[in-house]
């Protein structure tokens, strides 16, 4: 479970990933939202987004690439390509980020980017989306599409 310290009291917060996407998490202490990626973002795991942070987080990446991985708690391939997505993420040196949406309590961006069927990966760069992913891949060919736009 990550931690998130509050800018404004430097509280140490614990957050769960999964209710952070439904609801804003806020400082145990003084009650302030809390920003839950830094200015200079921990690269090296995915991070979560939802719909309210979809834009700041994916679309406000500037030139580093974001995977956008579109998944559910129930599909299956989803759950299969977790562990390279993962790794993809450790591997990344900052080069790009890796993020996650569920798509079942996301709906907004699951609709506005015509998610249909998933596990559904897509490649931002500079707020554009320039490539898409559709089904479990091997981390080869992830990789590979990753490096065309980074």
């Amino acid at each position: 479970m990550p931690i998130v310290v509050c800018k404004k009291c430097g509280a140490k917060n614990r957050v769960e990933p999964q209710i952070a996407e439904k609801l804003q998490p806020k400082c145990g202490r003084c009650g302030t939202e809390l920003e839950l990626k830094s200015t200079d973002g921990d690269t090296s795991k995915p991070l979560f987004v939802t719909d309210s942070t979809f834009d700041r987080d994916v679309l406000g990446a500037g030139p580093r690439p974001v995977l956008l991985d579109c998944w559910a708690p129930w599909c299956g391939p989803c759950r299969m390509i977790a562990p390279v997505l993962d790794q993809l993420a450790a591997e990344s040196e900052g080069r790009y980020l890796i993020a996650k949406l569920n798509v079942d309590e996301n709906r907004r961006v699951a609709g506005e980017f015509q998610i249909q069927s998933i596990p559904t990966m897509l490649i931002f760069k500079n707020g554009a989306l320039v490539d898409r992913i559709i089904g479990a891949q091997p981390k080869q060919a992830i990789a590979a599409r990753l490096a065309k736009v980074a």
